[in-house]
């Protein structure tokens, strides 16, 4: 069976691209992308009033030959997207920035709802030279869970479920 291009598209599994650690004067940053993360089934379900949410889940350890890796940083970034239909604009929710953005494109929406963009990992003071380290890093849709048992009118809510791999960049520092 052939598969035009745009089902060809929804039917990849989303993933973790173009990680990107560097520093600033200060800090350890992360940058990174989903791709693959929406489907024509989640766009139009958001335009009718139903919010997503995507959980970036990052772990930062020191890695240690002789014993357990040390943990040194685990935070979850939540970014949420939801459409005013009156308005005809996005609003997309940073939780690592507590502010939102509003944008009237599609495409801006869906390009800032998958990027991680200058996440401040951790102070540089705390990180030791030449020691090893490894960043970890997943993103999840959220089920957001619909009033007054909605769900069970909008079936297709289910398939939004998704769950990237862990993605893991070791380095030294």
């Amino acid at each position: 069976m052939l598969l035009s291009p745009v089902q060809a598209a929804e039917d990849k599994d989303p993933t973790i691209e173009e990680i990107v650690l560097t520093t600033s004067s200060s800090e350890l940053l992360l940058f990174a992308t989903v791709e693959n993360s929406f489907t024509d089934t989640m766009l139009e379900g958001v335009r009718n009033g139903i919010p997503i949410t995507f959980r970036f889940t990052i772990i930062l350890d020191k890695i240690r030959s002789a014993w357990f890796d040390l943990s040194l940083f685990e935070e979850t970034i939540n970014h949420t997207l939801r459409y005013d239909a009156v308005k005809q604009t996005y609003q997309i929710d940073f939780s690592e920035k507590n502010r939102s953005q509003l944008t009237r494109s599609v495409e801006t929406a869906k390009q800032l709802m998958s990027d991680l963009n200058g996440i401040q990992i951790i102070a540089l003071k705390k990180l030791h030279p030449d020691a090893r380290y490894a960043l970890q890093i997943k993103a999840t849709l959220v089920e957001n869970t619909l009033p007054l048992g909605i769900h069970y009118l909008l079936p297709f809510t289910s398939l939004w479920n998704f769950e990237t791999d862990w993605r893991t960049v070791e380095f030294r520092y």
